[in-house]
């Protein structure tokens, strides 16, 4: 037996918001099965301090209000319907994105043709080369759905073909051309670009703060940021994700995982031994753009592979002096 509770307006009219379970006597609401909505944000269960930074460090230290934000509204599936909150500042965010000043949010966005303006910006060498020897590193994000993309790069020289290779796939995809670069050197029009660098940087600089890794995988570091910014961040003005916006989907993240934490790969190529162990260790780094599994730095290979047969162990946290060297 159901019990429908009533939500009384300032107007005549009345509206059941919740439904609860009758229990014996009672009637019990498990405010932890609650899926919350625009009316019922209320009525969010508070999540432990636990819970709250797990999904900090898997949505690559994004703002807890952010978070919460994603839960009030609905905008995303997977993630827990409670409202999140840490206790003090995660020193990792402190270590990545501590800064003197910022920069205003746009409260207009003008561009709202498709491909109308893209803003382009590289930035390197980098003192520590990557795992693939790249040293540069092209940010490319699309003015109105601040939707990004980032490529590596060995050396400059590769951006024409990097570019080139890019276009055509937009104009594929979109059905539209690209209308307008933005110019080089041109603080007015590149604001975009080097703010979304700063935002890339620091994520990256505090997931590799958190996981202990070495530098050397900034690079996988920077894709993953991008990757989770692409579902988690909020354009004030429209209220959605830039993956929204670009694909005409509420994105899914209940797969994402803190990145550097521990794991296991079921091994699929080779003879195993006949009592040979069966999974190799290693560390997960960023998300593949083509296929649905994980990219994994292998222990014992010392290579980036990507794999659907992963166990992720997100709970352990990172030793230094653990990771692969």
């Amino acid at each position: 037996m159901f019990c429908a509770i009533p939500w009384a307006k300032q107007t005549s009219s009345r509206e059941n918001f919740l439904t609860a379970q009758r229990k014996y006597n009672p009637y019990v609401l498990d405010m932890n099965k609650i899926t919350p909505s625009g009316s019922v944000s209320c009525f969010l269960s508070k999540a432990s301090v636990d819970e709250s930074a797990l999904w900090h460090r898997r949505l690559s230290h994004v703002n807890v209000k952010t978070i919460n934000r994603l839960v009030k509204g609905n905008l995303v599936r997977g993630l827990s319907g409670k409202e999140f909150q840490l206790e003090d500042h995660c020193i990792a965010c402190l270590k990545g994105k501590q800064h003197k000043s910022s920069h205003k949010p746009k409260t207009l966005n003008s561009n709202d043709a498709p491909l109308q303006l893209l803003h382009m910006d590289l930035f390197g060498p980098t003192n520590v080369m990557s795992m693939g020897k790249n040293s540069y590193c092209l940010v490319i994000t699309y003015d109105y759905t601040r939707f990004s993309w980032v490529y590596f790069l060995r050396t400059k020289d590769e951006t024409a073909e990097i570019l080139k290779s890019f276009i055509l796939r937009v104009v594929k995809q979109s059905n539209h051309k690209v209308k307008t670069i933005s110019a080089p050197r041109t603080p007015q029009q590149n604001g975009v670009a080097e703010k979304r660098n700063r935002t890339l940087i620091e994520s990256a600089r505090s997931m590799l703060a958190d996981s202990k890794l070495p530098l050397t995988f900034w690079a996988e570091a920077v894709s993953t940021t991008c990757y989770v910014q692409n579902r988690v961040h909020i354009i004030k003005p429209l209220n959605k994700k830039p993956y929204e916006l670009w694909f005409n989907r509420v994105p899914y993240i209940g797969f994402l995982k803190p990145f550097g934490c521990l794991c296991t790969i079921l091994i699929t190529s080779g003879v195993l031994p006949k009592f040979g162990a069966k999974s190799d260790e290693g560390y997960f780094v960023s998300y593949p753009s083509k296929f649905k599994a994980y990219r994994v730095f292998n222990s014992r290979t010392r290579i980036v592979e990507e794999s659907a047969n992963v166990e992720c162990r997100e709970h352990i946290p990172c030793e230094k002096g653990k990771e692969p060297n």
